[in-house]
């Protein structure tokens, strides 16, 4: 089964989809993957995306979602997963693990799945193979999540792997500005 359909739905999101040349899910897709990687000023209006021109794994991946549900394709999932960010798999970041001396930070990232097949718009050059190796954990979540309830999420998976990572001499407050610091060198 294709993970393409097409665009149909006369909900905002398809009709702004519509707007800008996209009349199917791979088009959509492709739209959104080549759109800057920035952080949007009103997460909790998808809308954000068109009108900031940008998105961040989040607000990509929940307006996609939304696409799918608007148009009754239920077999996409949105997933919020945590994976090991290091100086590898994010090279971009390495200046500043190494600044704090800290080998890798668990960090969320949103993306879809389709039939178990991860999908990941991120980026103009994303895939699976970024984080697939460093994947510790995975949820699904709906649209409406992608802010406070994925950063509750994030931090109490930090207060359990600082906990079991004694070596890591940072309080979360802290350790949660150095990430902040690696998303800065990613934009």
């Amino acid at each position: 089964m294709s993970c393409n359909f097409k665009i149909h739905s006369n909900s905002e999101i398809s009709q702004l989809f519509l707007k800008n040349h996209c009349s199917d899910f791979h088009s959509a897709s492709e739209f959104v993957r080549n759109l800057p990687y920035r952080r949007n000023l009103n997460k909790d209006n998808l809308n954000t995306v068109f009108i900031d021109e940008c998105g961040t794994c989040s607000t990509k991946h929940a307006l996609l979602k939304t696409l799918a549900e608007d148009n009754n394709q239920p077999d996409f999932k949105l997933i919020l997963g945590i994976f090991r960010m290091n100086g590898n798999n994010t090279p971009k970041i390495k200046p500043v693990l190494e600044a704090y001396n800290v080998d890798c930070i668990p960090e969320a990232h949103n993306y879809l799945k389709f039939n178990n097949q991860i999908l990941d718009f991120t980026k103009k050059h994303s895939s699976e193979i970024d984080f697939i190796d460093d994947l510790l954990e995975e949820t699904e979540i709906q649209p409406h999540q992608i802010s406070q309830f994925k950063i509750e999420f994030h931090k109490n998976y930090l207060r359990k792997w600082l906990a079991e990572n004694p070596r890591i001499q940072y309080p979360l407050e802290e350790l949660w500005k150095i990430r902040e610091q690696c998303i800065e060198a990613l934009s």
